[in-house]
């Protein structure tokens, strides 16, 4: 083995290290998506000031199926027989969608100009995960969708967190994570998930779906929970795996480069945000006045953060939390679908 290989993977491997112990930390601190958020910080810190990690891609491949597979797991029949109790709040979900996407790729175009690929899919508030994978199978610059996701989930949470806790005088932890064990499986669980992983890649790079890999498996793994062959997500460990993997990815990439321009991509993330919550203010309010539901729910429902976070702090102020996850979920699969499919049709 050359000098240069074992260089590279000591790299991956002390990128790695890195990664899991900012993600622990970050979840000890009850950091927002902590295991993809934690590694990607520290490994962007460690990468700009010069660190010898190197981003360990060759797992990539094994680790973007899990991600699928654990967003199908989400969608069950009961999600799908809840949508017609809030028809209206869900049918603006699009117009929503469209109009904080439209301002915030103003942002990315025009004042920090992006390039069209990457302005686009980092204006687009879905996942982290699913955006940059799409974003960056598109063209776009993987490092700059990724900061300006990772910069408008912490400044959501921030914001609405402060708001309810200062304002509401709301009082959450956030550090209660739903946990899948090894043993929750069966052996008949194991294989559907590997099915679903191994026949979605396959099906989705056959039928050239974008980020074939990640929506082929999340299909696969939506039609076995919505028909009940299986009712449990993949085991916690697997998923966290894949998301110190990808974050280790993200925040290795950035080496070399400069903390101007690390800089300059946060600002525009903090306007980027500022207009995707005066967005979900202004919808929140019109759903309320259409409905009669309570504002401080809807705008939870609408807020662009972590699915997770906004759904526990429903529970914390007693609204009602399936109406915001759901809401979430439908957000996410929308984005999903759809930013792929606009952005073909506006090229």
């Amino acid at each position: 083995m050359a000098a240069s290989e074992r260089a590279g993977i000591r790299g991956q491997l002390v990128g790695l290290a890195i990664g899991a112990v900012a993600g622990y930390l970050a979840y000890r601190a009850g950091m927002p998506l902590p295991w993809m958020l934690g590694p990607m910080i520290a490994n962007t810190i460690v990468a700009v000031a010069g660190a010898p990690v190197m981003p360990p891609v060759r797992l990539r491949p094994l680790v973007i199926p899990v991600i699928g597979v654990m967003l199908g797991a989400t969608v069950t029949a009961e999600v799908l027989s809840a949508l017609g109790r809030w028809a209206v709040s869900v049918a603006l979900l699009a117009p929503f969608l469209a109009t904080a996407s439209f301002g915030s790729y103003q942002i990315y175009r025009r004042i920090g100009g992006y390039d069209r690929v990457s302005a686009y899919f980092a204006a687009m508030p879905g996942g982290v995960n699913e955006m940059v994978l799409i974003g960056s199978a598109a063209g776009g610059q993987e490092r700059k969708i990724a900061l300006a996701h990772a910069s408008r989930i912490l400044l959501v949470i921030l914001f609405v967190g402060l708001f309810y806790g200062l304002v509401l005088g709301v009082r959450s932890t956030g550090n209660a994570r739903p946990w899948t064990a090894l043993s929750a499986l069966s052996a008949m669980d194991y294989a559907a998930f590997l099915a679903c992983a191994l026949a979605g890649s396959w099906l989705g790079k056959r039928l050239r779906l974008p980020a074939g890999n990640m929506l082929g498996p999340m299909v696969l793994s939506a039609a076995l929970h919505v028909g009940q062959w299986v009712e449990v997500p993949p085991p916690t460990l697997f998923i966290i795996a894949a998301q110190i993997v990808l974050g280790t990815i993200i925040g290795c990439r950035f080496r070399g480069a400069q903390l101007r321009e690390v800089a300059a991509d946060m600002w525009l993330g903090f306007l980027s945000t500022l207009v995707m919550l005066a967005a979900a203010v202004s919808f929140a309010a019109l759903v309320g006045w259409l409905t009669g539901m309570d504002v401080a729910a809807v705008f939870l429902a609408y807020s662009p953060g972590g699915l997770t976070e906004m759904s526990l702090l429903a529970l914390a102020i007693h609204q009602d939390v399936a109406y915001v996850s759901v809401s979430h979920i439908v957000r996410i699969l929308m984005v999903i679908v759809a930013a792929p499919l606009v952005f073909r049709r506006s090229g």
